[in-house]
C-alpha cells in the first residue's frame, strides 16, 4: 500500500485517503485500583459500571452544577483506566481527582503522559494502512486492544477523535519517531497544528478552553454521546438530568460558515439581537463554531458575525437531544 502524492494537501488526504497527527500534549491518567471503576463512575458521565475491559469511550468531568472541565476517552484495562485528556487540562484533573479520594478509597491516579505519544490516525484508508503495516484492524469502535504496527506494540483505539474514520495510537514514547515513520513509508500524510484544527472545525469537535468549559455544560456542547441518562448518581447528574428532562437548555453549539473572515469573540446576531458567540475559527477564517441560544434557532438559520453574513451549520461530532 502507497499513497504518496496522491492527494493536494494532508487535509484532503484525511478526508479521502489518510492522514496522522502528532497529537502533542494530549495527557494520559492511569486510574488503577480495587474501587477504580466505581470511583470513575462517580466522578464522570460515563457508564463505567456498565463496561468491560477492552471497551473504550468518551467521557466528560464536570464540576456539581455540571460545567464541563474536560472531554477525555477512556481506556478499560484489565486491571487499569487510562484517560486520554485534552493538553490544558491534565494537572487539573490530577488535582480535582484527588480531592474525592478519601482514605479507605483503593485508587491510585498516575500521570503516563511523560512516557507515551499519542497519534491520531484519519480517513477512510485508516484500516487498510493498520493492516499494511502488520496490525489487527477489526474491532467495534467503542473498544481499543493491544497490536503491532510496524513492528511496535501499542494500544488501537478504535476512534480518530474526531466523527470520522480512524483511529487513536497510544505509544511508548521512545517508539514515536519509529511509529511516525512507518506511517509515513506507507503514504499516510502528515497533519500539522493547523490541518488538525482546519479538521477539527469541520467536524464540530469542542476543544478544552474553546468550548469545553466551565462556562458551558454538555448538553449545551451537544455532547450527547458521552452522556448517560440512566447510569445513576456522579457529579453533576442531578442538573444534566434536569436539563435534559424539561428542556432547559438555553444555547448550542453550532458550526457557522461565513461569507468573510471572522474571529473568535466575535457577536452572533439575529436581527439586531445577540443571539451567541463565536468560540473557534478554524485556519481558513470562515468557518467556526459558536453558541446561539437555542429560541434564536438552529442549523440553516441566517445570522450576522458581527456585520459579516454567516449560516448556521450542523457538524457530525455534535449529538442530538435525547429524553429519558
Amino acid at each position: 500500500m502507497s499513497l504518496a502524492n496522491q492527494f493536494s494537501s494532508p487535509q484532503v488526504a484525511a478526508r479521502q485517503g489518510v492522514a496522522f497527527h502528532l497529537a502533542p500534549g494530549w495527557g494520559c491518567l492511569e486510574v488503577a485500583g480495587e474501587d477504580r471503576i466505581r470511583f470513575l463512575h462517580n466522578q464522570t458521565t460515563a457508564n463505567f459500571q456498565g463496561s468491560h475491559p477492552g471497551q473504550s469511550s468518551d467521557t466528560i468531568f464536570v464540576t456539581a452544577t455540571a460545567r464541563m472541565l474536560d472531554l477525555a476517552t477512556a481506556y478499560l484495562l484489565p486491571d487499569r483506566v487510562w484517560l486520554l485528556v485534552s493538553p490544558q487540562r491534565r494537572h487539573r484533573l490530577l488535582n480535582w481527582m484527588d480531592r474525592f479520594i478519601f482514605p479507605a478509597d483503593q485508587v491510585t491516579i498516575c500521570d503516563l503522559t511523560p512516557n507515551l505519544g499519542v497519534v491520531r490516525l484519519l480517513g477512510p484508508d485508516s484500516s487498510a494502512l493498520v493492516a499494511a503495516l502488520g496490525g489487527e484492524p477489526t474491532h467495534p469502535s467503542d473498544h481499543h486492544w493491544q497490536t503491532t504496527i510496524g513492528g511496535i506494540e501499542l494500544h488501537l483505539g478504535a476512534d480518530s477523535g474526531l466523527a470520522c474514520p480512524g483511529y487513536t495510537l497510544v505509544v511508548p514514547g521512545a517508539e514515536l519517531a519509529s511509529l511516525t515513520e512507518a506511517l509515513a513509508s506507507q503514504g499516510a500524510a502528515r497533519l500539522q497544528a493547523q490541518d488538525w484544527e482546519q479538521l477539527r472545525i469541520e467536524q464540530g469537535r469542542p476543544l478544552a478552553d474553546a468550548e469545553v468549559t466551565e462556562e458551558y455544560n454538555p448538553l449545551e456542547a451537544r455532547l450527547y454521546h458521552a452522556l448517560h441518562f440512566n447510569q445513576g448518581c456522579y457529579i453533576g447528574q442531578e442538573t444534566i438530568t434536569r436539563l435534559n428532562t424539561y428542556q432547559g437548555v438555553k444555547q448550542r453549539l453550532w458550526g457557522v460558515c461565513s461569507s468573510a473572515l471572522i474571529v473568535p469573540g466575535a457577536k452572533v446576531w439575529q436581527a439586531e439581537v445577540p443571539v451567541g458567540v463565536v468560540t473557534s475559527v478554524a485556519p481558513d477564517g470562515r468557518q467556526g463554531l459558536a453558541y446561539v441560544r437555542t429560541r434564536a434557532g438552529g442549523a440553516g438559520l441566517e445570522v450576522l458575525i458581527d456585520q459579516v453574513p454567516a449560516t448556521l451549520v450542523d457538524r457530525p461530532f455534535l449529538g442530538l437531544p435525547q429524553t429519558t
